[in-house]
């Protein structure tokens, strides 16, 4: 498979399991990977869960600009870079 196509399908799964279903993230994460977010380190899946399900917004849109991939040589596996932006949706009372 070529790999901006897996990239782009690797990206389009992320962030709709991320407005759908959160916690589905954990099997996209291993105990080595790391997620920053606000300058906070944070590792391992079950951690990463965590953080991500803990957000204080329930749904929000992403607006992707960019989809960028690399070998990364361990295991055939790949970088993928994403840009853009977030925007979360605003309730009014």
């Amino acid at each position: 498979m070529d790999p901006d196509a897996l990239a782009k399908a690797f990206v389009e799964h992320y962030y709709t399991t991320f407005d759908n279903n959160r916690a589905g993230l954990s099997t996209l994460y291993q105990e080595g990977s790391m997620l920053t977010f606000e300058g906070q380190k944070i590792q391992g899946s079950p951690n990463i869960v965590a953080k991500l399900t803990s957000l204080p917004f329930q749904q929000c849109h992403h607006s992707i600009t960019t989809v960028d991939c690399q070998p990364s040589g361990v295991n055939a596996g790949m970088l993928v870079f994403v840009s853009g932006n977030l925007q979360l949706a605003v309730f009014s009372h």
